[in-house]
């Protein structure tokens, strides 16, 4: 089987991992801690991070670093993983969505506004399959309404926005490192900023909110969100190849856009002036009527007669949270469209360029503009 992203282990993840075991320090308080977040906050271009232990609580500890909590609102985009507003949720927020780009597939700028009341604190903006979102419009709304900015940069390590990284923009940012993104630590996650106020209470928050003055006082809740050092020094090492890992990305994109651009029915990721988009996983849309299969049942084929795997979108908000009652008989036109049309294909920085030809051919032979 071919699969949709097949992880890389870091080269010196081993030689860092076996330093970190013989120093006795497996915790949060070892040294590749500090050094994997000074590292990360340099290539991104902040002055701190915060090591978490995944995207999910990164999102969550940055919205409690914030200050918001029940009554407040937050915007986000309709397409995008659960874990966004479920991180808006664990706070006591309303999460409100608005729809997305049909291009870029990130948060339109223009559905902003009509969206805003009173009550809204944040947007959160994600920058999906490693796309950067429209951050220029966005921040122009933010400064008008006076509302912070948390950038979702999960899926979109080293992408930039007019020469700026992902995730240096707004207030503050998130970052995953689950196995399959493109700097990994197995698990875990990271909040940056270059709000020191802001860094001091991230960091009070993921280790149990212990007071500075004498330790097992709390001076308020607290979470178990910190990375351990094995974790860390695996992430240095992934955070090392970034600049291989994204030329790699860039490789198989230009592949993939070149083999199907000629595919009537398949719509390709676009290139955005001024950005470079990560490519954390190559996207496409499938028009049933033009391709001759719909979306699900070119997956299907890809899996069944190619042992190619593949990934839908995400859904919009009235679909993936059927018992939420805050988005029944809200729609958002365009993030169901990708959710039903979408996938991405085999696209991870262990996949082989083979695997990618592979994927073309089979994508070739079951186009009906080949029968």
């Amino acid at each position: 089987m071919i699969p949709v992203n097949r992880p890389k282990t870091p080269k010196k993840s081993l030689q860092y991992t076996k330093k970190c075991l013989k120093s006795g320090w497996l915790s949060s308080l070892g040294s590749y801690v500090t050094e994997f977040e000074q590292s990360f906050a340099k290539y991104i271009g902040v002055k701190y991070a915060v090591s978490v232990n995944s995207g999910t609580t990164a999102l969550h500890t940055a919205l409690l670093g914030l200050g918001i909590g029940s009554g407040d609102e937050v915007i986000l985009p309709a397409s995008t993983i659960g874990s966004c507003y479920f991180a808006i949720w664990y706070v006591g927020a309303k999460a409100v969505a608005v729809d997305v780009d049909p291009r870029s597939y990130n948060i339109d700028p223009n559905l902003i506004e009509a969206k805003i009341t009173n009550k809204t604190k944040a947007i959160m903006v994600v920058h999906l399959y490693g796309q950067p979102a429209e951050m220029n419009a966005i921040m122009k709304i933010a400064k008008k309404h006076k509302l912070m900015v948390i950038e979702d940069a999960a899926e979109a390590h080293g992408a930039e926005y007019y020469g700026k990284k992902v995730g240096s923009i707004g207030d503050v940012a998130c970052f995953s490192f689950y196995a399959n993104k493109i700097v990994t630590s197995g698990e875990g996650g990271m909040v940056i900023t270059n709000n020191k106020k802001l860094a001091d209470k991230c960091r009070k928050l993921r280790n149990y909110n212990f007071s500075p003055k004498k330790r097992f006082i709390h001076d308020g809740i607290g979470y178990n969100y910190v990375m351990s050092n094995l974790q860390a020094a695996i992430g240095l090492a992934s955070l090392e190849e970034i600049s291989s890992s994204l030329a790699y990305k860039q490789k198989l994109a230009s592949f993939y856009t070149k083999s199907l651009k000629d595919i009537n029915g398949l719509q390709l990721p676009i290139e955005i002036p001024n950005c470079k988009n990560a490519h954390w996983m190559y996207v496409v849309l499938v028009d049933k009527k033009k391709f001759g299969l719909s979306r699900d049942q070119l997956s299907e084929k890809l899996m069944s007669e190619y042992g190619i795997q593949t990934r839908d979108f995400f859904y919009p908000p009235e679909l993936a949270f059927p018992f939420c009652n805050d988005f029944k008989n809200k729609e958002n036109p365009i993030a169901a469209k990708i959710a039903r049309d979408g996938l991405y294909l085999p696209s991870g920085i262990g996949n082989t360029m083979s695997e990618f030809r592979l994927t073309v051919k089979a994508i070739k032979s079951l186009y009906s503009g080949n029968q």
